[in-house]
């Protein structure tokens, strides 16, 4: 395996997918990380759902650019197929690439949107992933 699969293969394990879970992907461009798709592919045993796709997921793939539009809009929309107990996992460009989205950015939109940021890992070289979960109902 190339360095760059085991760093992508590190970093699907880090996000908790596993075997049987179904993932949407959202907001697919030419600029995303295939290694990781890949990875992610491998890991799950199943490709990754499209945004037409109207299945309950396990989780979500939103790759987000800076300018693409309201953040909060975006995450609300992709409530709309994930399972109770679920995750998004928000990719944005790294720091001092084109689209970078900064991190207050996604501090203040995910509340706004019913979730909470509980933790930022490097996903691939060019991207940081960002874990939404949605806030625990009182």
């Amino acid at each position: 395996m190339s360095d760059a699969g085991a760093a992508n293969t590190a970093a699907v394990e880090k996000m908790g997918f596993k075997d049987g879970d179904l993932i949407q992907e959202l907001g697919y461009d030419d600029d995303v990380d295939d290694n990781l798709r890949d990875a992610l592919e491998e890991v799950t045993g199943s490709d990754l759902l499209a945004e037409d796709d109207h299945e309950v997921v396990d989780g979500i793939l939103l790759w987000w650019r800076d300018g693409e539009g309201d953040l909060v809009d975006e995450l609300v929309d992709s409530l709309t197929t994930l399972d109770e107990g679920g995750v998004i996992w928000l990719m944005t460009p790294k720091s001092g690439r084109d689209g970078y989205v900064s991190p207050a950015e996604i501090q203040e939109a995910a509340p706004t949107a019913g979730l909470h940021v509980t933790s930022t890992e490097g996903a691939s070289t060019d991207w940081t992933a960002t874990r939404l979960v949605a806030r625990r109902k009182n």
